[in-house]
């Protein structure tokens, strides 16, 4: 490798990639490629140093680079931890970001995917995750940012990672996602500010507005019946009012405002819908909408 004024003019940010089998390595290096960095996919941990003093040849053309090593890669990933002190020593920009799930998470994919777990080919997933566990215990501890993609989606992986790791693709705005979701789901994990809205009346208890989603006037019209969601609002249009601006100067890319009812279909849904309607023409924010339980049954 060459001296670290030589890697200056080259690999500016290396990422290493690594964790549990199943939590999203592959979403995540797909993030990072979306964003111009060269990326490769289960590299053997004693290979990283060959590719780093490749990118940090003074010809090089790659200025970020993000590199999956991980378990499938057998013995030879039993060195990683070593390769990430040499690269310190080298004074190599590198940051580490490992992915975990809960383990009834990992094993639900694993039905999904009908992939057996590297570490168990022959023997059941709970095994495989249970070794693993042991073996990515020591990198967990070295990491940078840790990331628990349970009840993330693709799409809210690549968002979380986008806000933690990767510079903002619209800077000066502030990407807000208002999730409705329902507490008897599990709350949302992705959540920075999150409203519990099961005070408003709740439609679910009225046989003909049941089957319908916050989406519908009814529903909304039957949560203000007394003005009680005009009151809400009231309060919490000021609040926002002032919050999105204070993480916008302070360098937030992204936030999530998650807003839960019990069930996540009516009261949720309406009120996460009109504030993104409320602050989707303001050209300071990229507002998406997410209701995550609606269409589960009433």
């Amino acid at each position: 490798m060459q001296s670290q004024a030589d890697q200056e003019l080259a690999l500016r940010d290396l990422v290493v990639i690594t964790g549990f089998s199943g939590a999203g390595k592959s979403t995540a290096m797909a993030a990072f490629e979306d964003e111009g960095y060269f990326c490769v996919d289960n590299l053997p941990s004693e290979m990283i140093s060959s590719l780093v003093a490749l990118f940090t040849h003074s010809g090089s053309k790659v200025a970020q680079a993000a590199i999956v090593s991980d378990v499938r890669a057998g013995s030879y990933f039993d060195g990683l931890a070593a390769v990430l002190d040499r690269l310190a020593q080298l004074g190599v920009n590198h940051r580490v970001l490992f992915l975990e799930a809960d383990e009834e998470t990992l094993q639900t994919r694993y039905k999904e995917t009908r992939r057996r777990h590297p570490l168990a080919p022959d023997g059941s997933v709970a095994e495989g995750i249970a070794r693993e566990r042991e073996a990515l215990a020591p990198l967990r501890e070295r990491a940078d940012v840790v990331v628990d993609t349970s009840g993330l989606s693709a799409a809210q992986l690549r968002r979380k990672l986008a806000d933690q790791m990767l510079p903002s693709r619209t800077p000066g705005r502030l990407a807000v996602t208002f999730e409705s979701f329902g507490f008897k789901y599990g709350t949302a994990r992705d959540g920075d500010l999150m409203f519990d809205v099961r005070f408003l009346p709740n439609p679910h208890y009225e046989p003909a507005l049941r089957p319908l989603t916050g989406l519908d006037r009814r529903i909304v019209d039957f949560i203000d019946r007394d003005g009680a969601l005009e009151a809400f609002y009231a309060r919490l249009h000021p609040l926002l009012d002032y919050l999105l601006p204070q993480y916008l100067a302070e360098g937030k890319s992204h936030l999530v405002v998650a807003v839960g009812c019990t069930g996540g279909r009516h009261r949720s849904v309406a009120v996460a819908q009109a504030l993104a309607d409320r602050y989707q023409p303001l050209a300071e924010y990229v507002v998406e909408v997410v209701h995550r339980d609606v269409g589960r049954p009433a």
